[in-house]
């Protein structure tokens, strides 16, 4: 890869692949994010594109996450019986190998949804039912399908075993740590191999993974897409996906639960003169607040899928464990990005610990509905 992406090329780029004509290449651009080099670049009538180059990760190798999110394009391509589901998914137009760029019409009638959560603070449970029976609608579309599954697993380029994944940087941690970590890592990781119950829930889910269907395999929040006028038109779009897979609709499941449990677990008033259970209740975001929204998730996702309790009785127990490694993933991320692992992270632990070595006992405390009230409809019929 020779050609890299700038304010000053753009243009120059989107006009030699037809993506924009030389009368538009005087308009604006700004970068959005440092994860990728990401150019917003508006055109004229209002037309927006989002123009990414995926990094180097030494000798001149990518990370192949562009081709990821490019292959479901593909997929939907190869398979036009699907083309229903596009309507949840990013409107990807170009994907350039070569040089790892890959060009996506920005929906400007659309807002983050964790920055809609932020500013509003309006959990209506309108938005998380519309995103349960998205995500439903798609695993069930693709469920045990072998030409869908083959169409995912004969590109080697981008092969990755996902159980593996799961578990990295938890199933062998040992005296090399105190050259990788920060300080305040070594009290996560001090905490962790505490727990001999924790580890082995983790290793014994990752042999569990089951991949069965399409999967996202990183959402949350911020990789979800909210109409302006969602009141009128609630038509969520789920992007990024980077590190989409044949994989297991339980771990989608536990990412998107996750992410609104860190709207609570971030908002903790945490005080070393304040207890773990005291902290939880007098959370800035009560864990109360999120209830209906997460039940209205998991029923409607109930509700439009309900052959996965027919294959996995243990399905929503499932969905609370990797609900659990998620968390822990957040605590990794907290120690890569912010160095620190504070009273926050300790609570953060404590929660994922519960989800991962007590899940049945766990659902209760989640959704504050037993398992049977928020399946009965699915498995009564």
């Amino acid at each position: 890869m020779e050609f890299i992406l700038s304010n000053a090329n753009v243009f120059a780029y989107l006009v030699s692949r037809d993506l924009c004509t030389q009368e538009e290449a005087n308009s604006k651009v700004e970068q959005k994010s440092a994860k990728n080099f990401n150019l917003l670049v508006s055109l004229s009538a209002g037309r927006k594109l989002l123009v990414k180059q995926e990094p180097f990760t030494g000798q001149q190798e990518v990370a192949n996450e562009f081709l990821r999110e490019w292959r479901i394009h593909e997929f939907i391509q190869r398979f036009p019986e699907l083309g229903y589901i596009s309507a949840w998914l990013p409107e990807v137009i170009h994907f350039d190998a070569e040089n790892s760029i890959i060009v996506i019409n920005y929906l400007t009638n659309y807002r983050d949804l964790a920055e809609f959560y932020a500013q509003e603070n309006n959990f209506a449970p309108a938005i998380s039912g519309a995103i349960g029976s998205a995500l439903a609608t798609i695993h069930r579309a693709t469920l045990n399908c072998q030409k869908y599954q083959e169409f995912f697993v004969q590109n080697t380029a981008i092969e990755t075993d996902q159980e593996l994944q799961l578990t990295e940087g938890l199933n062998r941690i040992g005296p090399e740590i105190f050259g990788q970590v920060p300080d305040d890592g070594l009290k996560f990781f001090a905490l962790y191999q505490r727990y001999d119950s924790l580890g082995q829930a983790i290793a014994q889910l990752g042999h569990a993974y089951q991949p069965c269907c399409l999967t996202h395999n990183d959402l949350k929040l911020n990789n979800i897409l909210l109409p302006l006028d969602w009141e009128n038109h609630l038509q969520i779009r789920l992007i990024d996906w980077e590190r989409s897979d044949w994989g297991d609709p339980a771990f989608d499941l536990g990412s998107l639960i996750a992410s609104y449990l860190l709207v609570w677990l971030t908002s903790l008033v945490v005080s070393k003169s304040i207890g773990i259970e005291e902290a939880l209740r007098l959370a800035m975001t009560p864990l109360e607040d999120l209830q209906p929204s997460l039940v209205a998730l998991m029923r409607s996702y109930c509700d439009r899928f309900p052959e996965i309790f027919e294959l996995h009785p243990d399905f929503l127990p499932r969905v609370m464990q990797f609900t659990g490694l998620n968390l822990i993933k957040a605590i990794q991320s907290m120690l890569q990005y912010q160095k620190s692992f504070g009273n926050t992270g300790i609570c953060l632990l404590q929660v994922a610990k519960t989800l991962l070595c007590r899940p049945e006992a766990s659902i209760r405390i989640i959704f504050g509905r037993e398992e049977s009230e928020l399946t009965r409809l699915v498995r009564s019929a």
